[in-house]
């Protein structure tokens, strides 16, 4: 049986922060990061929680992530702004970006912002999730340079990133509607979790250089290391992840990296060295100024009533809207703490430890920790 520990959101925060500070970020700076990866594991976005350390730190000792940057603004006018990342920490560059996207729909009605050469953003419904909460509707297009991942429709080679798409809608008095989802048919970091002994991909995860199709991480990352301390590298095997719902997947992939990568000048996934960097395309409307009749937030409200009306598929199932999965996992996780598979909580432990962390929280988290099969 597979074992890992179950552990409270409070100490594997203090622990990842911990951690960054440890490794040279400022205390804000550490505690953004792990705030995000963190939330990431409570809403069971794993492929983007805690699971991502090891390679942050790897980019950070390699030159390829900076600590303490700032968005720089390349060109700009009332509704719109290209910004450039400078390859600083997603957590930290990500939300520079989203309020100058904020602040200018507020005044403009409209904005789109234009970011390159970002750091990892990861889970791309923070962005979404924040634009909501300051009340606008936004949409994210997410591509990586320097990332070959991802096989297009009809092919084996691999040709793109995981390439998200978010979405949010503002429901003023009720919890918003928020779409993630990536546009692979499993997230590179669902296959991280995978490989590290987390749940099980589906049966056609991956596509073979023979063009069979398999679950196996190790046809992604190559074979297993158990006691590697790297974390698995995607150079490491000769398959690909597919692109989801077939032609149309891999079609919207494609429109990201174009939208994402080229029109954003962070630029598209393509052969050679090319250093990591997210492009986002953000788009933010304020509701306020379209909705000339006053009917959106009820029409909002109707609408996703209709929707969970309909019939459940199964007996005793519901139909279940946007972002209800992830407030529900999340209510779930912060009462009985998040579930971590065994190498993925022995690899925090032992970067807290090599880069000498504060030993009392990293005593706390031990402490917190209870082992559980996972």
């Amino acid at each position: 049986m597979k074992t890992g520990v179950r552990i409270e959101a409070a100490a594997l925060t203090a622990l990842v922060e911990a951690i960054f500070r440890a490794a040279g970020c400022d205390a804000d700076e550490a505690m953004r990061i792990a705030t995000c990866l963190v939330r990431a594991n409570l809403t069971g976005h794993d492929s983007h929680g805690v699971i991502r350390v090891p390679r942050y730190l790897q980019w950070l000792d390699e030159g390829r992530v900076h600590p303490g940057q700032r968005i720089a603004v390349v060109c700009e006018a009332d509704a719109f702004a290209v910004v450039d990342g400078a390859h600083g920490f997603g957590q930290t560059i990500g939300p520079q970006a989203v309020q100058l996207g904020i602040d200018k729909a507020r005044r403009a009605g409209a904005a789109v912002i234009a970011l390159r050469r970002s750091g990892h953003l990861g889970r791309i419904g923070d962005w979404a999730e924040m634009a909501a909460a300051a009340g606008l509707v936004s949409i994210h297009l997410v591509n990586v340079s320097g990332s070959l991942l991802v096989a297009p429709f009809g092919g084996v080679d691999r040709r793109m990133a995981t390439n998200p798409l978010a979405i949010g809608v503002p429901v003023p008095g009720a919890t918003p509607i928020i779409l993630d989802f990536a546009t692979s048919l499993v997230a590179e970091g669902k296959a991280m979790v995978a490989y590290d002994g987390g749940k099980v991909l589906p049966p056609d995860a991956f596509v073979c250089e023979d063009g069979s199709l398999s679950d196996d991480p190790a046809v992604f990352y190559g074979p297993r290391h158990p006691d590697a301390d790297a974390p698995p590298s995607p150079a490491g095997g000769t398959g690909a992840l597919r692109a989801m719902g077939a032609h149309k997947g891999s079609g919207l992939s494609i429109l990201i990296e174009l939208l994402a990568g080229a029109l954003t000048g962070s630029g598209c996934a393509g052969p050679g060295p090319r250093p990591f960097a997210n492009g986002m395309l953000s788009i933010y409307l304020a509701p306020e100024r379209f909705d000339t009749e006053g009917g959106f937030v009820a029409e909002v409200k109707r609408y996703v009533a209709f929707v969970k009306s309909a019939r459940p598929a199964t007996p005793g199932g519901e139909v279940l809207v946007p972002g209800e999965v992830e407030r529900r996992t999340a209510a779930a996780r912060r009462a009985t703490g998040i579930p971590l598979p065994d190498k993925t909580w022995r690899g925090l432990i032992e970067a807290a430890r090599r880069l000498d962390a504060d030993k009392g929280v990293i005593a706390a988290a031990l402490d917190a920790a209870m082992d559980e099969p996972v």
